[in-house]
């Protein structure tokens, strides 16, 4: 992470933002509880920053992916706040997950034996989510293993299963038929346990009404501002503003080109400024030639191909008084929405999040957010 003093570029991550998401998301949630999804290191904005922040909004039920980032988040959160990892339980880590509080999310039988025999051994009920696949043919348990454990629910005998659980497919697309096929799946799922919570509604199912919120909705990527309703305005909170100082400007004019391989030539006298930005940065190389940033209110594209440390941006309908070295870029956040950014480069916010880069200053600012 680069000093205040020498920083090129400065990551802004409101966290008030994130605790005015949180609380929209639990709102939109009615009667069911409201977790957080915060792995990869909070989508890539800090998890020693935002699991406070979070805890400090109320959530007091957390998902990770892994066992590592589990172990990591429970010496943040302090004993209290339930803990679930999602890629399973590995088979040489059932100490672990007892020694630091942590909730398996067990996704397949093989799982569900090695952590019911623990449970055997230790002569007590030990906690777990089972996770069903409905349609994802990612994780969970598939439909011939759905099968043998309703037929035989003997197999969890021992175990404190606190949530059923399924992941929805397309829940950004509310017209989609899926999601009422796997609501259908899961609900019949759902009654082979009828005295066990479920949970169903990711950040973009939370939007699709009370039927999917069952007990649980675990949000993710709607809590560090990305849009749950693509298409339509995005009501959730800005959370990460990304400004980058210009480090040289240049006039050039054609038959001129800019970057590598040649890729854009300039058709007449043009300003190029380079900032200290490129794809080690996390700004992807899908966005040569495709994205864009602002520069004194003026919308300015990216030029040429993005490189591993550099991007150049045309600056030549700003008004030359504000183009110099030093000048500040707003790369992400401001008039550059993340997921419209996420478009231009042919992705999805998820991706622009998690690659956020390790050299940025990093500023975390608690302000009050409009909620």
């Amino acid at each position: 992470m680069s000093s205040a003093a020498h920083a090129g570029a400065v990551l802004t991550i409101n966290l008030a933002a994130i605790k005015s998401n949180y609380r929209l998301l639990k709102s939109k949630s009615a009667t069911a509880r409201c977790a957080a999804l915060v792995k990869a290191n909070a989508y890539g904005t800090g998890v020693e920053q935002v699991a406070p922040a979070l805890q400090d909004a109320g959530c007091r039920i957390f998902f990770v992916a892994t066992i590592d980032e589990a172990i990591a988040l429970r010496g943040i959160t302090g004993a209290g706040p339930q803990i679930f990892v999602l890629n399973g339980l590995p088979a040489e880590a059932s100490g672990a997950f007892e020694a630091h509080d942590l909730t398996p999310v067990l996704n397949d039988l093989g799982q569900i034996e090695r952590w019911a025999k623990g449970a055997r051994i230790l002569g007590r009920a030990l906690p777990a989510a089972l996770h069903f696949d409905t349609g994802m043919s990612r994780l969970g348990l598939p439909e011939d293993e759905t099968r043998r454990l309703m037929d035989d629910p003997t197999m969890i005998d021992g175990l404190n299963v606190e949530y059923v659980m399924s992941h929805l497919v397309s829940s950004e697309e509310p017209d989609n038929p899926l999601n009422g096929r796997q609501l259908e799946t899961f609900s019949a799922i759902r009654g082979g346990f009828p005295h066990v919570a479920a949970s169903l509604a990711n950040s973009s199912g939370v939007f699709l009404g009370p039927k999917y919120h069952f007990d649980l909705v675990r949000p993710g990527v709607a809590l560090y501002g990305a849009n749950p309703q693509p298409g339509h305005l995005n009501p959730m909170r800005e959370v990460v503003r990304l400004r980058v100082k210009i480090v040289q400007v240049r006039c050039i004019d054609a038959p001129q080109t800019v970057g590598y391989g040649a890729a854009h030539r300039v058709s007449g006298p043009t300003t190029i400024a380079t900032l200290p930005l490129g794809y080690a940065d996390g700004y992807l190389r899908s966005l040569s030639d495709r994205g864009f940033c602002y520069l004194g209110g003026v919308r300015v594209p990216v030029v040429g191909r993005v490189s591993m440390d550099l991007t150049t941006v045309d600056v030549s309908s700003v008004p030359p008084q504000l183009v110099f070295p030093g000048a500040e870029v707003d790369v992400i956040g401001e008039s550059v929405p993340i997921d419209d950014l996420a478009e231009r480069g042919d992705t999805i916010a998820y991706e622009l999040l998690t690659a956020l880069g390790a050299r940025y200053h990093r500023e975390y600012v608690s302000g009050i957010a409009d909620e």
